[in-house]
């Protein structure tokens, strides 16, 4: 037996499952994005809020799907007091929470929006990630809808204002008294097969007809072989609400001039053909025709404002899939064509959602205090937007080097002063932090950085008061006509010198050269 001793294995360099590292680029895009988003919430009047990623699980609610154990659906940990504390899985539950905790120094309405992360402890795919970013704006403290209506309009704003053009997206809006209507009608009155039907019509989008129909029924398995349960309805159950995922009502044709009664305002928006039983049959129940009512007033309010169904539409296919929704819900989705994994040619979707959620707060104070919000989801509109050619357009220039040809204190000093100077001038600059012995390096490192402009000053040039500017772009163009070493050390391509004095005046003109052509 050797009593060499064993060599410690190597860390595997690996990352979570959902989880992805964001690149320079992607982050510059968001920020380019979200910047845009910003401005037309703040032209809205609202104002930023920011709370923790983390709450304690009994405030965030188990509003995803969940068993026993407190971090079913979301990532959980107990703390030191044996409290559970869960990484947030969106920005609404918290705001209630923050809105609850601090109701007494709130003016309401309060009208807040909020950037951040959120996280949910679900199976990943392609697209689904575990950690991802949101964009929400809420109203709390409005009970009427008007403030769902300028949610719609905020957000269809929204969307022009990132440069996607009318017909690219639409606006959908529905009740949640309408769904919940319907399922009374045809007996679904258990609170949890109300919540499976709704998590199945949510679905839509992702997995069609044939796949809600199942999660409606029985149960469906996925390409991976996993089986999530379903609401358990029979077929004359499935069928009713297959009509109504099915349906796209148009908001066209509708005279404003009147205020039409519960009957007609049902007809318009909900015709007939959408079911298979008569829809005037469902103004009995109090709950289908106050969802009605709310609908038909949004919509008075929206062509009032000169929102038309060009823009925003009424679609009772909406739901949204979250427990906490109690009213009016509202769905962005893109409608131009995209590529998905699977190599077909679909709709891009959904890229983003909200309704009104009535309960939340009421959870902590006991008073009734009406909200409604929107959320939006940044990576996926992001995506949505580099597809049109509307993000990341502008590239971003690479630093200028400030090679180093000395490294005694003395020397670094100067060095460090010129890249100083060029940063003051609001020149992106860095000097050189490797191994600068081998100076050849310094050129291949400002090569693949993709730096525009090398700055170099040996002791020769220091003693003259001069500096070598390196063209690295009209160098590389050089470099690739010259067949020998030799000619290319003769050229020295897109080289020149300067007086030291004149450094961030030629560098700038140089960029600007750079730029033109």
């Amino acid at each position: 037996m050797s009593d060499k001793k064993k060599k410690p294995s190597k860390l595997k360099a690996r990352l979570p499952r959902g989880f992805a590292d964001r690149s320079a680029a992607d982050i510059r895009a968001t920020d380019e994005m979200v910047a845009k988003i910003r401005t037309v919430f703040e032209r809205y009047g609202f104002d930023p809020v920011e709370t923790p990623a983390f709450e304690y699980t009994d405030a965030l609610g188990k509003f995803l799907p969940d068993q026993d154990r407190p971090n079913e659906g979301v990532f959980s940990l107990q703390d030191d007091d044996e409290q559970w504390m869960s990484l947030r899985y969106d920005l609404t539950a918290p705001l209630a929470r923050h809105v609850a905790q601090n109701i007494n120094e709130i003016a309401l309405p309060y009208r807040t929006y909020r950037q951040g992360w959120v996280f949910r402890n679900e199976k990943p795919g392609p697209g689904r990630f575990r950690q991802f970013m949101q964009f929400d704006a809420d109203t709390v403290g409005a009970p009427g809808v008007q403030a769902d209506a300028e949610m719609a309009m905020m957000m269809a704003d929204t969307m022009e204002a990132l440069g996607i053009a009318r017909g690219d997206y639409v606006i959908r809006v529905n009740n949640r008294k309408v769904l919940d209507g319907v399922m009374e009608a045809i007996g679904v009155t258990d609170e949890g097969q109300k919540l499976a039907v709704l998590r199945a019509i949510d679905k839509l989008d992702r997995l069609g007809i044939d796949g809600v129909r199942e999660l409606l029924g029985a149960g469906r398995r996925d390409e991976s072989g996993d089986f999530t349960p379903g609401a358990g309805l029979d077929e004359e159950q499935i069928k009713a609400l297959v009509g109504l995922s099915k349906s796209t009502v148009s908001i066209k044709s509708y005279d404003l001039s009147t205020k039409p009664g519960q009957q007609a305002a049902a007809t318009t928006l909900m015709p007939n053909t959408m079911f298979d039983f008569d829809v005037n049959a469902l103004l009995e129940n109090e709950v289908f025709a106050l969802g009605i009512e709310e609908l038909s007033e949004i919509r008075r309010i929206l062509f009032a404002a000169g929102y038309g169904p060009d823009r925003i539409r009424i679609d009772p296919s909406v739901v949204r899939g979250l427990e906490y929704y109690t009213g009016p819900v509202y769905e962005a989705e893109l409608l131009f064509d995209v590529v998905n994994e699977k190599g077909e040619t679909v709709q891009f979707g959904s890229v983003g959602g909200g309704g009104r959620y009535d309960g939340l707060v009421k959870r902590f104070t006991g008073q009734d205090v009406p909200a409604t919000g929107f959320s939006i989801g940044v990576s996926r509109l992001m995506t949505a937007l580099k597809n049109l050619g509307q993000l990341g357009t502008e590239e971003v220039v690479a630093p200028v080097l400030v090679t180093v040809m000395d490294g005694d204190t003395e020397a670094l000093g100067r060095y460090q002063k010129m890249t100083q100077a060029l940063r003051e001038a609001g020149i992106r600059a860095e000097m050189y932090q490797g191994n600068f012995k081998k100076f050849g390096n310094q050129l291949r490192y400002a090569d693949r950085r993709g730096c525009p402009i090398a700055i170099i000053q040996g002791s020769d040039e220091r003693a003259a008061g001069k500096i070598q500017i390196k063209d690295m772009i009209e160098g590389r163009k050089e470099a690739a006509a010259i067949e020998s070493n030799e000619e290319y050390r003769a050229a020295r391509p897109g080289q020149f010198e300067i007086d030291e004095a004149d450094l961030v005046a030629e560098v700038q003109k140089l960029l600007a050269a750079q730029r033109d052509g």
